[in-house]
């Protein structure tokens, strides 16, 4: 295996990781008590991840095609690992903040330079769904993990992520050390290279041969966060919390399933996407009445889309940082937005009513995929 791909597969790992280690301690992380005051803090905390990754995904996608994506990736651990310490070492709801903001900032860094770098291969396809694979076994052992050694202290999940991302920084630095950035600097000033790139994102977001990727991206993501988000409260009196926790875990080891399934098979990108599609809609809708048949199609139609995608822009564009920048802008801001817009809903309208209205959503995704296909856009 080659050593960047290598690195990069151990970081998606970490970065997960570490990220979903915060979330079974999230109320005593933001020491909550009784009131309003303290369900704000927490909400902030969970959130701050999201803004922090939406908020830096599109910048350092355009600068990893100049510096080198490698580099970046290596960036990410960096704030990776000092994230981590900074929850470790701090019990102030500021700084916890301000660290969650940087385990954002990490993600920005790291997903447009992986996707990019994954997508230069021949092979971007089975890497796509590797990578994929290893991102939800990240998420799944985070949460595991954290909730295991919780019993036995706090903060022992993030201090096992913390330092396996230092020993993953280890890594990256000798990586680089070894084998220089992966691109050359460019020559051009780097501000009238910044201005081209925004200029060029635009056109992206306009492009009408990307806008239905934008728009499924946006959607399923947004669905699974709408999931995650709401389901606790749905499945109060149906489920207990052990039930809950596996069946949310079973949605994470569909996605690894279905992901590393699809990458080893000669199906097209398009077909990927219209499978996963159909599968993550049936999934949403089961989960009114099926929890776990819910959550295994709704990870198992997650997984084949979300390898389908990526392998698909990386084969419609050169300017990988700048679309992968976008890709994964939309990915965290269905994820950041949706729940949002859903949990507004709910004051209108029951939780069941809601599942199935964005299950349709995602069924009408389908006709943007259509749309695409007559535009000959798709390219396996």
């Amino acid at each position: 295996m080659e050593k960047g791909r290598l690195l990069v597969y151990l970081s998606i790992f970490t970065i997960m990781g570490l990220s979903n280690a915060v979330i079974p301690i999230l109320p005593e992380l933001a020491g909550l008590g009784s009131g309003n005051h303290a369900v704000e803090l927490s909400s902030l905390l969970f959130s701050a991840y999201f803004i922090g990754a939406l908020l830096t995904m599109l910048p350092f996608g355009i600068l990893a095609e100049r510096y080198g994506f490698m580099r970046f990736v290596t960036i990410s651990l960096v704030l990776t690992f000092f994230s981590g310490v900074i929850m470790l070492y701090t019990n102030d709801i500021h700084l916890l903040i301000l660290a969650r903001l940087m385990e954002g900032t990490a993600c920005g860094a790291f997903f447009p330079a992986a996707f990019s770098y994954l997508g230069s291969f021949n092979k971007r396809k089975q890497y796509m769904g590797e990578f994929n694979f290893l991102l939800n076994a990240g998420l799944a052992a985070g949460v595991a993990l954290s909730g295991l050694l919780a019993t036995m202290g706090l903060k022992y999940g993030i201090m096992a992520f913390t330092v396996i991302s230092f020993l993953t920084l280890i890594a990256g630095m000798g990586y680089l050390y070894k084998n220089g950035r992966d691109k050359e600097k460019l020559q051009s000033p780097i501000i009238a290279e910044i201005r081209q790139k925004i200029f060029t994102t635009s056109g992206f977001l306009v492009d009408k041969s990307y806008t239905g990727i934008w728009i499924i991206v946006f959607v399923l993501i947004g669905t699974n966060g709408v999931l995650l988000a709401l389901y606790p409260d749905y499945s109060t009196g149906m489920l207990s919390k052990a039930e809950l926790g596996i069946a949310i875990a079973v949605s994470y080891v569909s996605t690894m399933i279905s992901s590393i399934w699809i990458s080893h098979t000669s199906m097209e990108s398009k077909k990927m996407i219209n499978m996963g599609i159909v599968i993550a809609a049936s999934g949403t809708l089961a989960t009114i009445w099926l929890p776990f048949v819910g959550f295994a199609l709704l990870g198992s139609g997650s997984g084949l889309a979300m390898v389908g995608l990526p392998t698909l822009l990386a084969s419609m564009s050169k300017n990988k940082g700048i679309t992968m920048g976008l890709y994964s802008t939309y990915t965290y801001g269905g994820l950041a937005i949706m729940p949002i817009f859903a949990g507004a809903l709910s004051g209108f309208v029951g939780l069941e009513i809601i599942f199935a209205i964005f299950a349709i959503l995602l069924f009408l995704t389908l006709f943007v995929n259509y749309k695409m296909r007559l535009n000959k856009t798709y390219i396996s």
